[in-house]
């Protein structure tokens, strides 16, 4: 197996840290207090190519693979969280659920103005009676003939300020079940939208949380998303591919935390010699870069799964739930090395905390993610999940 990148990925690497360490992590502590949406670093990101990164140039995006756009993710994410969710949610879940399963007219609409970042887009799923069970839709969306009328609240949904157009999933046959939900494309500014307050959350603070009110909307019948009652397997295979940008945000965070770490251990003196040179120490650092870099792999080998059109659901969930707990793990473990300055916002670490435990529940919870890795490795009395011979991770 071939573990080395290629030109264009260390490119998009190099880019995306520079990018993260000179433009973001400027301001990023007070946009993090003040809950200030980076509305100047995300214009600079889709002017990157960083909103659009899979997306055919076709459409006004970068044409690149997944593992470039987890490379851009986990540096950005080093820096400043809040970027790399709005990020993430307009590459994962908007833009690839318009190229994958929109209709051409679409595309040209809504795909070419998102994947550019002259809009940014929202992914509407979640309610306040459907969290983890996405079946359970509240928001209904009736059939008139040419239109459908759409009534409900959505919850949690980042991008949802600043957000031109959502990605809305909704119950439009309640008799059918799962099968009976629909997804549409319903822009921000039509008649019966109104946003509620932006959330005060532990983490990821800059970035806009909302809850979004339908009221009477009117959709036309060409912005559903595929046939009737695609919605459910539309939501499900776009948060599949969501779970890698979340597992590579989650990757970041914990690498930022450790990046630190070590610059800061080899600096701090304590007993006469810098706090890198005691075995607590030293043997801390040792335990986070080891399982960072098992992070690290899983990751890549889901981009890498997903580029090659394989089944990646599986390791999209494994990649997810443990990097997430390594990115909670460790970067309680750097404020630990940092001691009292880790209790401070200057030195960066204790908001990597903050930041990291969002990853353990959004995009699919690590109660979830178990619940389909499980599945997926007793499918056919399958105890394991086989590796295919010729993988290759770059």
């Amino acid at each position: 197996m071939i573990f080395e990148l290629n030109e264009e990925q260390l490119a998009v690497k190099e880019a995306a840290r520079e990018f993260a360490q000179k433009d973001l992590k400027p301001g990023v502590i007070d946009r993090d207090r003040e809950m200030k949406y980076p509305t100047e670093q995300v214009k600079a990101m889709g002017e990157l190519g960083f909103m659009g990164m899979m997306v055919s140039p076709e459409y006004g995006g970068g044409g690149m693979d997944s593992i470039s756009y987890a490379l851009a993710i986990e540096e950005i994410s080093k820096v400043d969280s809040s970027c790399s969710v709005i990020m993430s949610v307009n590459n994962s879940l908007v833009c690839w659920g318009l190229e994958t399963f929109g209709t051409e007219e679409q595309k040209q609409k809504y795909l070419t103005k998102v994947a550019t970042g002259e809009w940014i887009g929202a992914f509407c799923l979640s309610e306040p009676e459907a969290g983890s069970d996405a079946t359970s839709q509240r928001t209904t969306a009736i059939d008139m003939g040419d239109h459908y009328i759409l009534n409900g609240t959505k919850n949690w949904i980042t991008n949802g300020g600043t957000s031109k157009m959502h990605l809305v999933i909704a119950q439009s046959d309640i008799d059918k079940g799962h099968k009976g939900i629909n997804a549409f494309i319903v822009e921000a500014d039509w008649e019966g939208v109104s946003i509620g307050a932006k959330e005060d959350k532990l983490g990821i603070r800059a970035s806009d949380t909302h809850t979004i009110m339908y009221t009477d909307v009117k959709v036309p019948k060409e912005n559903r998303i595929g046939e009737d009652g695609f919605g459910f397997k539309f939501a499900m295979k776009v948060l599949t591919g969501g779970r890698i940008g979340i597992a590579a945000q989650a990757l970041g965070i914990a690498a930022g935390a450790y990046e630190l770490s070590v610059a800061y251990a080899q600096e701090r003196e304590a007993f006469g010699k810098p706090i890198s040179k005691h075995q607590a120490i030293a043997f801390k650092l040792a335990d986070m870069a080891t399982e960072i870099e098992a992070a690290r792999l899983l990751v890549y080998r889901s981009a890498w799964l997903k580029d090659q059109h394989m089944d990646y659901n599986a390791a999209s969930s494994m990649a997810k739930v443990f990097a997430s707990e390594v990115a909670m793990k460790h970067t309680v473990e750097a404020v630990q090395i940092h001691g009292g300055y880790g209790f401070v916002k200057e030195y960066h670490v204790e908001r990597l905390m903050r930041d990291a435990k969002i990853t353990q529940i959004y995009e699919g919870t690590s109660e979830i993610q178990r619940i389909v890795i499980s599945r997926e490795i007793l499918k056919n009395n399958k105890l394991y999940i086989p590796i295919p011979i010729n993988s290759v991770v770059g």
